[in-house]
């Protein structure tokens, strides 16, 4: 056990750099000028050792969107084990993605196209993206359950999902950001942040439970 650490923590390193060299080539070059060959001459490794780790350029992206969870849920941890307000709990994990996202933003930019195509295993709705986006998902059941708000019980069933979709948005908008710092998605987060505590807010309300009901069944149909 002892001598085979060294070697997995090396192999960790090799990994980690091709993932580096790979996102820079593909803010540099863009995502379609790289190639495999390329990632692994710049990253000091052989051509048979990069795809040792990685079988294609596919799979190196979803391993940025396995690190950029990873660095989202880090940035989150602190609030959601400390503020109960769900306003302020949504708010600061929309608010911490931007901010552990803003070193791709030149990437995410060139690399838009590829994900927002319906069939491309890149795009966050694909069956390869499952991990990311469950992961993703469980971050807003995160913020539902620890938070104070009052919610209609079958909302609280949905509302993970919808927020996480609603943060899909967000990136959209993002991507197309080229105010100083993202100042004007972080304007958005404050706009629609009230928005959805307030709806949230209502739904338990005896008057608005059937409109609450209808639109769930509308959600559970066009997922079908």
């Amino acid at each position: 056990m002892a001598e085979s650490t060294p070697r997995a923590r090396g192999g960790e390193k090799t990994r980690d750099l091709i993932v580096e060299t790979a996102l820079r080539l593909f803010r540099e070059r863009g995502y379609e000028a790289t190639t495999m060959r390329a990632i692994a001459a710049e990253a000091g490794v052989s051509v048979g050792n990069a795809y040792y780790y990685f079988s294609s350029k596919e799979q190196l992206v979803q391993a940025y969107y396995d690190r950029a969870q990873s660095e989202h849920e880090a940035a989150c941890r602190d609030l959601l084990a400390s503020e109960r307000k769900f306003a302020a709990r949504l708010s600061g994990v929309l608010r911490a993605w931007v901010r552990v996202s803003e070193p791709y933003h030149d990437f995410a930019v060139k690399f838009f196209k590829h994900a927002s195509e319906p069939s491309n295993p890149l795009s966050p709705f694909s069956g390869e993206s499952t991990p990311a986006r469950e992961a993703a998902i469980a971050v807003y059941h995160r913020v539902v359950e620890g938070s104070d708000a009052r919610v209609d019980a079958e909302l609280r069933e949905e509302l993970p999902e919808l927020l996480w979709l609603a943060s899909m948005g967000m990136v959209l908008y993002w991507v197309h950001d080229t105010s100083p710092g993202c100042a004007r998605t972080y304007r958005l987060i404050e706009v629609m942040v009230p928005l959805i505590d307030r709806l949230v807010g209502l739904s338990h309300l005896p008057g608005l439970r059937g409109v609450t009901k209808d639109f769930l069944m509308a959600m559970r149909e066009l997922r079908s």
